[in-house]
């Protein structure tokens, strides 16, 4: 039965005739007596759902209280605890969660309960995207044989699925090959508003990958977590998180002619992360993002996590209503969402000057230019016309200033690959248009296809032996470019449709031929990607290509057709056409109107309708997949599924954790922004890496390795590749004699002094009994959600991770698994303290009762006996936090919690 706390459950019209109830703001606002409509939308939301599930015990009137009250510059103490709508996962992260349930329900049923008690109050839909591999391209079955290949490498995956889809009453599956999970969540999954008990609230959610905030694009709040985060959330417990700072956008003026909305998320991008924004709310207002197309809007808050803010939010408006009509969503839903968000004052695009924001940038879209991202990072945005000189720059610059550390006269040299190919530095062998980003906005895929057009008439190609794909994010790009009539345009230039899914972006490109593999690792030359991607770390991509430019579609195109990143394309011609003429890219770029006189094709119901239906009707290769039947699942011998370890020894009270930790070892030292990527890579698996030999030892040919991403469902496996990466630097290796850093995940045993894998170092710590610590300078955990990130970081025996600064996910997820998140204070870092690995470390003051940010010590023992003590700020950041950082984990915390009930 709703409750009706301040007298605030009221009713709103639908449509001409309809009614509905909701939980009114306004009425809230003159119960406290507070002008609540100037908070910030984002805030609104999220104190809606305060509100409306206030039940006196984990949301109290005090919450409500607290966040009807925020103010844009209070210090931020409070935690909020924020009840979602529903979840959304991919299977990369899926897999893994759908595993501690089943592990759950295990230790339910040893202990004598009834495993349904752990059950998904709240709907959850996992989207199968992260397991389709590029491994066919230019050939007319490449999208079949493609998917194919996936289900025969995933079958055991699948199987698992097919088990959960029956064990678990909400939890549904998307099945392989219908696209990525953001646009499918924006297409299809996203209701506006949602009914229960009769009352209406708007959709809020959290999904297990980064970019879930693409939904931000449409009004609905909502954001990446760790898995751990995202079983709690389904399993009752609300998402908590501190009371954050908004940052207001204002976005002014218009983009100029040619410039793209990738272009423009590139340039946000660069701008917030220098407003430093890790942890806040970014909430765009102003007659600039008024006149975004909504495509554009679900683009720029896609990159949120690129640019470090938990959200990129739009508020509701017109151009919302437009988009959810124009995608096939029925006029009965359209009339709520729309009603609903008139009557609580949460409908439009704010002005200046409306909304109290902690802060408030402009940008003017004018001053936007074309602009692609790298060769590292996303937030490196370089102007087209600078991409020549930046890169020969960045080719003989030290690795510590984001170079390569190369000779700068071997910048032109050519080399012959064994089949006759010349390859040099520089040169573009893979070029994707890929990702959720870009492969959700009409805008710049019509673009793609009207210069694929304008070059293919003009007589230009791509050289064969260059990797090129199309993987869109949904099965409706296919349509609309069909009906364009330029879909055989770009397969004529070899960006055929070759998966649904993120492929390339996520390190799915597949490999590339062994003829280039070899001329590129004796030659050790840096050659180049080229996608329309959201993230370019350091061996994310392909291992062997270390330079990654992010670019719009239509320049992905461009790039593949010049063929090097050298060649400037405001200069230099991009290729020679027809008789030999020079063609400049001036020639084959499409205006504005000729992409808005194709738009018509995109935005077309009927489409988005028909795709969608099939959705519950499983395709020939998803029914053949058999799941076993029952609530507990038999775990097979599999080196894809294991029941994970999290679990053992489990026992309804908490064994101390906060017990000090002494005597502790450096497993590794590690420099500014490194990624969940660098922690626990997603890609391919080395065959002479820890999980490579484990797995041969398991009876695993080197061509069914398939990815890291897809066997974490075995922890084992993951174990090995924690710090694997082959691009990671551990600071505690020697540089070599020209100074350059050594790659992959090497540490040194102490005292042995010995050098070794670091999984090996940590798996003889761990028998040694000695406990370990990582080191890490600023952004550390930077980039996907992955919680494998914090799980293998645990399962390695490390206690602490001391770092710089912490990325927002990988913070809370070390919590979550009951890793110590330490940070340095003021201008120490592990170089300032002249760390090196050879001391040892004790970190005193989590003994006890532990408090929210308190300081604790961090002691350093150095080998000759000198003994520093530094004071470090503990980064669990909430009471709740507290608690999971007791109980070992919010795994171990929400199961006692339901067993309990």
């Amino acid at each position: 039965m709703p409750h009706n706390l301040k007298n605030t459950l009221k009713e709103f019209s639908i449509g001409s005739s309809g009614k509905g109830q909701y939980y009114s703001l306004p009425q809230l606002g003159e119960a406290l007596d507070l002008d609540i409509g100037r908070l910030p939308v984002s805030i609104r939301v999220v104190l809606e759902s305060v509100l409306r599930n206030c039940d006196g015990k984990k949301v109290t009137e005090e919450h409500v209280r607290q966040l009807a009250n925020w103010k844009p510059n209070a210090e931020r103490v409070d935690e909020i605890p924020f009840v979602v709508a529903r979840v959304v996962l991919q299977d990369f992260t899926g897999v893994p969660l759908l595993a501690d349930l089943a592990a759950m329900r295990n230790v339910a049923e040893k202990m004598g309960k009834n495993p349904k008690q752990i059950e998904p109050l709240v709907p959850v839909d996992l989207v199968v995207d992260h397991s389709v591999q590029i491994d066919h391209f230019r050939e007319k079955k490449a999208l079949d044989l493609n998917m194919q290949l996936e289900f025969q490498r995933n079958n055991e995956r699948y199987q698992f699925m097919k088990w959960g889809m029956q064990a678990f009453d909400t939890f549904g599956v998307v099945q392989p090959g219908f696209g990525i999970v953001h646009q499918v969540n924006l297409e299809y999954l996203a209701r506006g508003v949602h009914r229960k008990d009769g009352v209406y609230y708007p959709d809020t959610l959290v999904g297990t990958d980064s970019h879930t905030t693409m939904i931000n694009g449409i009004g609905v709040v909502g954001w990446g977590v760790g898995g751990i985060e995202a079983e709690a959330g389904m399993l009752g417990q609300p998402v908590y998180f501190l009371t954050p700072d908004v940052v207001g956008v204002e976005l002014k003026g218009r983009l100029r002619e040619g410039v793209t909305a990738t272009d423009l998320v590139l340039t946000i991008t660069e701008m917030l992360r220098k407003e430093k924004v890790v942890g806040k709310f970014v909430e765009f207002f102003g007659e600039g993002t008024a006149s975004l197309a909504l495509p554009d809007r679900a683009t720029i808050g896609n990159m949120a996590p690129e640019y470090g803010a938990t959200m990129g939010f739009f508020p509701v408006d017109e151009k919302t209503i437009e988009y959810f009509r124009g995608t096939g969503r029925t006029d009965e839903e359209i009339a709520a969402f729309e009603g609903y968000f008139r009557a609580q004052d949460m409908f439009g695009i704010p002005g200046a000057g409306e909304i109290d924001y902690s802060k408030v940038v402009t940008l003017d879209l004018a001053t936007v230019a074309p602009s692609l991202a790298g060769p590292k990072r996303p937030q490196d945005r370089i102007e087209i016309g600078n991409v020549k000189s930046t890169f020969a720059s960045l080719f003989s610059k030290p690795v510590a200033e984001n170079g390569f550390n190369k000779d700068a006269a071997e910048l032109g040299r050519s080399y012959s690959t064994a089949d006759g190919i010349e390859v040099r530095n520089g040169d573009v062998l893979i070029a994707a248009i890929t990702s959720c980003t870009n492969t959700s906005n009409p805008s710049v895929l019509l673009g793609a296809g009207l210069l694929a057009k304008k070059a293919v008439e003009a007589g230009l190609s791509v050289a064969p032996h260059i990797k090129t794909s199309l993987a869109p994010g949904s099965r409706v790009v296919t349509e609309y470019l069909k009906a364009a009539g330029l879909l055989p345009y770009l397969e004529q230039l070899g960006f055929g449709v070759t998966a649904y899914g993120c492929t390339t972006c996520i390190g799915n490109a597949g490999d590339l031929s062994p003829e280039l593999n070899e001329a590129i690792t004796s030659n050790d030359l840096v050659a180049a990607a080229v996608l329309s991607g959201n993230r370019n770390f350091e061996a994310r991509i392909h291992p062997n290509i270390r330079a990654n430019f992010l670019a719009s579609p239509p320049l992905v195109v461009a790039y593949a057709i010049a063929g090097n990143v050298t060649r400037d394309l405001m200069t230099e011609p991009v290729g020679k056409g027809k008789d030999g003429r020079d063609i400049w890219l001036g020639d084959i770029w499409p205006s504005s109107e000729e992409i808005h006189a194709l738009m018509k094709y995109a935005m077309d119901a009927k489409t988005f309708k028909g795709n969608y239906e099939q959705v519950k009707k499983p395709s020939k290769l998803w029914g053949a997949i058999q799941g076993t039947k029952g609530q507990v699942y038999d775990w097979p011998r599999s080196t894809y599924i294991a029941e994970p370890p999290f679990f053992q020894d489990f026992s309804m009270e908490p064994s101390a954790a906060s017990a000090s930790v002494r005597g502790a070892r450096a497993l590794g030292i590690f420099g500014d922004s490194v990624t969940t990527d660098h922690i626990s890579p997603a890609g391919s698996i080395k065959d002479t890496s820890p999980a490579g030999k484990y797995l041969l030892s398991h009876g695993v040919l080197k061509a069914d390795f398939n990815s890291y991403g897809s066997r974490r469902g075995n922890h084992e496996v993951m174990m090995r590749g924690t710090f694997a990466n082959v691009r990671i630097k551990n600071l505690m290796i020697p540089p070599t004699a020209d100074g350059a850093r050594v790659e992959g995940g090497i540490t040194i045993h102490q005292p042995t002094g010995e050098q070794m894998s670091i999984y090996d170092a940590a798996m003889k710590y761990v028998a040694e009994g000695t406990p370990t610590v990582v080191f890490g300078g600023e952004e550390y955990g930077t980039g996907s959600s992955r919680d494998w990130a914090a799980k293998g970081t645990q399962l390695l025996g490390v206690k602490a991770v001391i770092a710089r600064s912490f990325e927002r996910i990988h913070r809370s997820n070390l919590v979550g698994m009951g890793v110590l998140p330490l940070q340095f204070k003021g201008a120490d870092s592990a170089q300032t303290l002249g760390i090196t690995g050879n001391e040892t470390f004790d970190i005193e003051g989590i003994e006890g009762d532990l408090k929210p940010q308190q300081d604790v010590v961090l002691v350093i023992k150095r080998a000759n006996g000198d003994v520093q003590r530094v004071p470090v700020l503990l980064r669990i950041d909430t009471p709740i936090e507290v608690d999971y950082y007791n109980h070992g984990g919010i795994l171990p915390f929400v199961l006692r919690q339901l067993l309990a009930a």
